[in-house]
């Protein structure tokens, strides 16, 4: 399988400020001026020598993540605001002659995990068939509902593609033989209004999405044993890590994580590779830097020696 990363922010789209621009384009030159750049042949090295957070931006677009099969088949993860990139990217293959078959898993109906598909391109080419996966029952009339007058000038029902939908019941929480060798199952989670874990199984590797969860200290008490047996072992995890320690306090009940707890679950669940992801819309990429600086640092004082910790960047990619 390969996961890639295509939306990493929280809440609502947060693209990069002019301040927060020029605080990058200035701190880049003052190190450049220190390290003696003087020939633009220098300068690939030299970018390679910066701190992730000048290295690139963390991305600005709402969740949308990809897995991609062994077979070469594609599975959609949300549809926050990363997923019109994406549609450009499918738009270079089948889904631009109306032969796409895209399947949309989605966690939750929050407008920051949904407001992306009215500007996905495949759904207005005919003959594309859009096959939407959800434990919601109700899933075709809130899709059409954002595309309603006065929200949206295209109705959803209008798009010329074809729309299935497939009910996950979350009393049954059966799995999904989506190939011969690729299991997809789901969890819920602790969200207003609910929200699922996903988790896809191939060749011996396994891959889980949990974004948009209150994960607090009572999961790890008696009784959560079903969470335990969820996630345990896994080979990748894209977790909600939206708060500090301390944000989260104070946000309770919001239905977020910190990053302190993220690394907390990871290890406790020996997870081999934990990526924090659903990023505040108000840190900028130094403090989200910070923040990750703090979760290894957390993590080497709990004595981690098993699991690498990961930033959400969009555009990351990860095989398994």
């Amino acid at each position: 399988m390969q996961i890639k990363l295509w939306g990493v922010r929280g809440s609502l789209p947060a693209p990069i400020s002019n301040e927060e621009y020029n605080r990058k384009v200035q701190s880049i030159l003052e190190r450049a001026v220190q390290a003696g750049i003087t020939r633009t042949s220098q300068i690939t090295e030299f970018m390679e020598t910066l701190p992730e957070d000048l290295k690139h931006v963390f991305g600005g677009n709402t969740t949308c993540v990809t897995v991609t099969s062994s077979s070469g088949k594609t599975y959609i993860l949300d549809c926050g605001s990363g997923v019109r990139q994406l549609g450009y990217e499918l738009m270079k293959g089948p889904a631009a002659r109306g032969q796409g078959i895209i399947n949309i898993f989605l966690t939750h109906n929050h407008w920051d995990h949904i407001q992306g598909l009215p500007f996905f391109t495949p759904i207005y080419i005919k003959g594309n068939i859009l096959n939407f996966y959800s434990p919601y029952k109700d899933q075709h009339k809130i899709l059409c509902e954002q595309m309603s007058a006065p929200f949206f000038p295209a109705p959803f029902d209008k798009t010329e593609s074809t729309k299935k939908y497939i009910y996950l019941d979350p009393k049954k929480r059966a799995p999904i033989q989506m190939e011969n060798d690729l299991v997809v199952d789901f969890f819920p989670l602790k969200h207003p209004g609910g929200s699922f874990a996903y988790r896809f199984k191939q060749g011996g590797k396994t891959f889980i999405f949990a974004t948009d969860a209150e994960f607090t200290g009572e999961i790890f008490e008696k009784g959560h044993d079903n969470t335990y047996d969820f996630f345990q072992n896994t080979d990748l995890l894209i977790i909600d890590s939206q708060y500090t320690l301390d944000e989260s306090f104070i946000k309770f009940d919001w239905g977020h994580t910190s990053f302190t707890m993220a690394v907390n679950c990871g290890l406790r669940w020996k997870v081999k590779e934990l990526v924090m992801t659903h990023h505040e819309p108000a840190y900028t990429d130094a403090k989200l830097y910070e923040n990750y600086q703090a979760a290894i640092e957390h993590g080497e004082n709990c004595k981690n020696e098993t699991t690498k910790i990961y930033i959400a960047t969009e555009g990351m990619t990860f095989n398994l």
